[in-house]
């Protein structure tokens, strides 16, 4: 592939270069194998359980930790309400181009006929209904000779709300007795919950989007300046995805997509591009939770219980990982140690050494241990399969690292594969995005987090540019691809600590309402 003068100016200028533009060029050709699934994760084959005794026990160990100022919460927030409102979108355009917006319902209408009917139970009604007025409009009278079309207007438009152009972090979640709130300040009120340190400070980081970033940071201020008056501090920082994390955009024949100007088109890396703004932190211990997964207060409690334990869980999983890789790095691991770290790894870490090492020497066993021990470390809560969409746990095959525990999501299986699809739907349990993660080493440095991404774990999808057909490349998820070398482990986590907000409906669960 030859680039022109031009082309090189525009990859430096993104911070890229040509060899990963030749490797990503050579995965559309390629292709990206499957995740091959062994079994699902079940209790007790991969998925732990800790009675109530141990979440108290755990809960402890970790506020111990919280209190020297370790812990941090990522929330990925830089994706747009565009999905959450979908179907107020389509409603839009059908009834723009029907002319008639009773017809353009009858495409949607239980949904538009349960959002109508139910509207003043959405924390937004107010401001939509005072932006209404504004104009000299009542939502009262709207609803009632059935204009939809200008409620929705009001909903998407800058005329009203403008959530077809706000991030979903500004879309109003919750009502409380005298308020209501964002998404974002139901995170940074969670982070409060349980990420303060001695000093009654909590950190927060939000991966923003270029054209949200001044809205974001504005409302994140003035809810900080809000906490602070009650004697709490909020430590928030900010950053946006890498130009250097795109993809290069080609066409069906796999050479480069070029726009009118004949530069190279190029795409968001998907989530997994956040990977690099993870890695930037230097973190220690950090919560990654998504933006759209939040409860009222009310619920919070026991969800701050089950956080907790997940902290104490890792932090106790550290301290034993780093007491072995402190005596396998000064060769001071007989064979009674190297006999309990082995046991560690199997039952903790649900790592199954090669039968091989059976034969090994003590140095080569020493290496082997040290090896799998030094890695970053997530515990992930798992729920009870319900039928939400969502990445699964599961045992993986992979021909140099053995069966691993890994995250997979319904695209990275080869659903025509009947067996594949059969391990695919047996599973028991989900994870809704709920991690905790120890990205520090055994002597207190950070790890490079990029060295343990799979880099053959991608997506390849089709997409359209001016009306033509193009395949765009996302990069390894964050949670999924993104930390395949990671040592993970599952602890089961009950339903409640799952809150998903995925569209605009379902704001109308019982748990996002008051009581």
């Amino acid at each position: 592939m030859i680039f022109t003068t031009q082309d090189l100016e525009q990859i430096r200028a993104r911070g890229m270069t040509v060899e990963q533009l030749h490797s990503q060029i050579a995965m559309f050709k390629q292709g990206i194998p499957f995740v091959q699934l062994l079994r699902p994760c079940t209790v007790h084959d991969g998925i732990t359980v800790l009675s109530q005794s141990e979440v108290e026990r755990l809960g402890r160990v970790y506020v111990q930790a919280a209190a020297t100022g370790r812990v941090m919460k990522f929330v990925p927030a830089s994706g747009a309400a565009t999905r959450m409102f979908e179907m107020l979108h389509a409603f839009n355009a059908a009834a723009a181009t029907t002319g008639a917006a009773r017809q353009a319902e009858s495409r949607y209408e239980e949904a538009v006929r349960i959002f109508m009917q139910r509207l003043r139970d959405f924390a937004f009604y107010d401001d939509l209904r005072a932006c209404l007025a504004r104009d000299g409009l009542a939502v009262e009278d709207l609803l009632a000779r059935g204009d939809y079309r200008t409620v929705v207007e009001y909903i998407l438009s800058p005329k009203g709300l403008d959530y077809a152009r706000l991030p979903k972090g500004l879309v109003k979640f919750h009502r409380y007795r005298s308020s209501t709130r964002t998404a974002l300040e139901e995170h940074l009120v969670e982070a409060l919950g349980y990420t303060l340190d001695s000093e009654r400070c909590a950190r927060v980081h939000f991966t923003v989007a270029p054209e949200h970033e001044a809205a974001v940071r504005a409302h994140v201020e003035q809810v900080c300046r809000e906490y602070l008056r009650a004697g709490v501090r909020l430590a928030v920082s900010f950053s946006l995805q890498k130009p250097s994390t795109d993809t290069i955009a080609v066409d069906e024949d796999n050479n480069p997509v070029r726009d009118s100007h004949g530069r190279l088109v190029f795409r968001p890396g998907g989530h997994g591009a956040l990977l690099e703004n993870l890695n930037d932190l230097h973190g220690d211990i950090i919560f990654i939770k998504n933006i759209d997964n939040v409860a009222p207060e009310r619920l919070t409690p026991e969800i701050f219980r089950y956080k907790r334990a997940l902290g104490g869980y890792l932090v106790e999983l550290q301290k034993e990982i780093c007491g072995y890789l402190e005596a396998l790095a000064h060769d001071q691991a007989d064979e009674r140690l190297l006999d309990r770290g082995f046991a560690f790894m199997r039952e903790k870490l649900w790592v199954a050494p090669p039968s091989a090492l059976a034969r090994a020497t003590r140095q080569e066993r020493s290496r082997f241990l040290f090896e799998r021990l030094h890695r970053p470390l997530r515990v992930c809560g798992v729920v009870r399969n319900q039928g939400e969409p969502g990445g699964a746990p599961f045992w993986v095959a992979h021909p140099q690292h053995g069966p691993s525990l890994r995250i997979v999501e319904s695209a990275q299986v080869d659903m025509s594969a009947p067996q594949q699809r059969a391990v695919w739907e047996s599973a028991t349990h989900f994870n809704p995005v709920d991690i905790v993660c120890g990205v520090r080493d055994y002597r207190g440095t950070p790890f490079h987090l990029p060295a343990f991404a799979d880099p053959a774990s991608g997506l390849i999808t089709i997409k359209s540019k001016d009306g033509q057909r193009i395949k765009a490349l996302e990069l390894p998820g964050l949670w999924n691809g993104g930390m395949a070398y990671w040592n993970t482990v599952f602890v089961e986590v009950p339903p409640l600590t799952f809150n998903p907000v995925k569209t605009v409906l379902d704001l109308l669960r019982a748990e996002h309402l008051p009581d």
